[in-house]
């Protein structure tokens, strides 16, 4: 089933003297304009609002021949149009999306055009080439200049890594002003952009198809796109996970009749907007799955955040068939229909995914999964999902596995860009769905290619288990991701933390791991955060301890019909609430900062409504594990103000 449906076409079009070397493209209600140069060098420049924002930013793709797509133009035709869209949105945020734009495209000589786009909620441009022969695309130019010196926060590279390529996308945000160049490593996207008054921005890209993804570098203007080159040489990690040892000159090798990605700066005239935008959603290649009906969103069961632990049972725990049929017991007791069997499953010396450990027999396995309405989902290092990745789809689907969680991609190169889109063809070709870790931003992927149920590129719960206290800091982290990461797509941060500290008496803890901030906070990311794949981080036992805290985590939906943002501040709080079949849930958190924060229910229909909400202790800022759940009638007249410990957080679940 197609789940792209487009309502209205193109209501004009025109054409445009090709003499015309400046062009003008505003969004349908004129908040954006876009004023384009096509010349000896190509650039755009951006308003908002009437006030320039960027300037002058100049585009090009370098060819191998010598030539420049994009310089010393010429301009055979331009078209101007306007588009409504309606699509049908699976696993996502909200279940459809109504958009309006107003683009912009300009065939040029050299049988290639650029298209621009302007819609309300963000502007964004690309190439396309109609050439009979393949391309070796040397670079490509990409700037941002700023047009004043703009507040940002950038996740930038981690160091500790040789190759310069090398990233697990997973950083913490580094603020400064547009123009300066505090760190020389390499940013990755999405980037915050405040343009004070006037609403704010996101550097993103969407439907990157057999091409490498866009690095950052800061310059004294803003950013410049770098780009990972073609591996010339390779090596193998002890994972079984294939890296370029050397570099060749290019970038990509690549069809000659293709569009390329999608530049992209989303906008929001708030930064709330940002949490719901859909730019790179809308932006990508519809669903290519004809029959979707098998794709199933949930939460799942996890063994490796709490280090395959559990107490109170009658066997030894561990990577064994006990350990794993209590999780499959447990997930089953709460309706929870995944269970995850992280690294460890199969055999090291790494060969292939076949060699099983002696402990473990997944046939039986899966089999006594099945029966309890449950199924696996089994982690693989993405060189050794790829080695046999025909056969381990086959033969793991007929064994009734539910999916893969692969892991270990650490590049954003034109190979892993094919890799995945591999990945998830072949996956779907045998009803798999799949969790991507250790891997670059979402890009548009999850609608072409449903069974994509997740993506990491987050700096997420993991890293409470090895990082100092003086570097880590969640709480703000959290309540920054909505508005940045979160607008590329959905993200497995792992939430579920049942161990929580107050700033003051965190510590990293490998084997019984501990959240900063409250359980509330933990218990609000299931609603606050896009994830339909989500895990619940922690030990079973501890769930079992903790039975209302499970129930309520376990009663939220991980995709929604309807989500509307109702306020916050990057870096401070964040409340959103959510629908699904009929039901109502939000969610708030806040930094390290307590707070109070009132909700207005007039989001709700007319009627009688129950609130159930899960909040702060009195106790939460010393005993982060203080918790109140109760409940009170609404109608969508009232409003109710919440009190945040530190690191505090709420949940509300309203039903009529």
């Amino acid at each position: 089933m197609r789940i792209f449906l487009l309502c209205a076409a193109i209501t004009f079009a025109l054409t445009i003297p090709v003499q015309a070397k400046s062009y003008e493209l505003a969004s349908p209600s004129g908040k954006l304009k876009l004023q384009i140069e096509a010349a000896q060098n190509t650039s755009f420049s951006l308003s908002v609002n009437g006030k320039p924002a960027l300037e002058n930013c100049s585009l090009a793709l370098m060819l191998s021949d010598g030539s420049t797509l994009g310089r010393d133009v010429r301009v055979i035709k331009a078209r101007t149009g306007r588009v409504k869209d309606s699509m049908d949105a699976l696993c996502y945020r909200q279940s459809r999306i109504e958009s309006e734009y107003n683009y912009l495209t300009l065939k040029l000589r050299g049988n290639y055009s650029l298209e621009f786009r302007a819609y309300d909620d963000g502007v964004a441009y690309r190439f396309a080439s109609s050439l009979k022969d393949s391309l070796t695309i040397m670079d490509e130019l990409v700037e941002y200049r700023f047009a004043d010196n703009f507040d940002m926060l950038v996740p930038y590279i981690r160091p500790g890594r040789s190759d310069k390529y090398e990233s697990s996308f997973e950083s913490q945000y580094t603020a400064h002003k547009a123009g300066e160049t505090p760190c020389r490593r390499f940013a990755f996207m999405p980037v915050y952009v405040s343009l004070g008054s006037d609403g704010c921005l996101l550097l993103m890209e969407s439907d990157i198809r057999d091409y490498p993804g866009i690095y950052l570098q800061a310059t004294d203007y803003g950013f410049k796109a770098c780009f990972t080159p073609v591996g010339e040489t390779f090596k193998t990690t002890s994972r079984g996970v294939r890296r370029s040892a050397s570099y060749c000159e290019h970038i990509a090798h690549t069809s000659g009749t293709r569009s390329f990605p999608w530049r992209v700066i989303a906008y929001g005239d708030d930064e709330k907007a940002l949490s719901v935008n859909d730019m790179v959603y809308k932006l990508a290649e519809p669903c290519k799955i004809e029959d979707t009906s098998w794709i199933k969103p949930g939460q799942a069961v996890w063994d490796w955040w709490s280090h395959f632990t559990l107490y109170g049972v009658p066997f030894k725990s561990g990577i064994n068939m006990d350990y794993y049929k209590f999780n499959i017991d447990f997930a089953s007791r709460y309706g929870i229909p995944y269970v995850v069997l992280d690294e460890g499953w199969y055999k090291k010396p790494v060969t292939d995914l076949f060699n099983v450990v002696d402990n473990l027999d997944i046939r039986e396995l899966s089999s006594y999964a099945l029966s309890k309405g449950v199924k696996l989902v089994l982690w693989a290092s993405s060189g050794l999902f790829d080695k046999d990745l025909e056969k381990v789809c086959s033969h793991y689907s007929e064994l009734g596995v539910g999916g893969f969680k692969v892991d270990f991609f650490d590049a954003q190169d034109q190979y892993t860009l094919a890799q995945i889109e591999r990945f998830a063809s072949t996956a779907a070709k045998y009803h798999l769905v799949l969790d991507f870790h250790g891997i670059f931003k979402p890009f548009g992927l999850s609608r072409t290619w449903p069974n994509i149920l997740n993506y990491e590129g987050v700096y997420g719960l993991e890293q409470v288990k090895w990082t100092d206290g003086k570097v880590l800091d969640h709480p703000r982290y959290d309540v920054s991701i909505p508005f940045i990461r979160m607008a590329s797509g959905p993200m497995d941060y792992t939430p579920g933390a049942l161990r929580n500290a107050p700033r003051s008496a965190y510590r990293p803890v490998n084997a019984r791991p501990m959240s900063q901030g409250t359980r509330a906070h933990q218990v609000a990311l299931y609603v606050c955060l896009d994830s339909p794949f989500t895990m619940l981080c922690d030990s079973p036992s501890d769930y079992l301890a903790e039975d209302a805290t499970t129930r309520f985590i376990t009663s939220i939906p991980t995709v929604f019909d309807r989500t509307l943002p109702l306020g916050g501040k990057v870096e401070e709080s964040f409340v959103t609430a959510r629908c699904k079949d009929g039901k109502w849930y939000v969610g708030g958190i806040t930094s390290w900062t307590p707070r109070d924060i009132e909700v207005s229910f007039d989001f709700l229909p007319e009627g009688n409504w129950t609130a159930t909400v899960y909040r702060d202790g009195v106790n939460a800022d010393t005993v982060g594990s203080d918790y109140v759940i109760e409940s009170f009638d609404v109608r969508n007249t009232d409003k109710h103000s919440f009190h945040l410990a530190p690191g505090g957080g709420f949940a509300l679940i309203l039903t009529k």
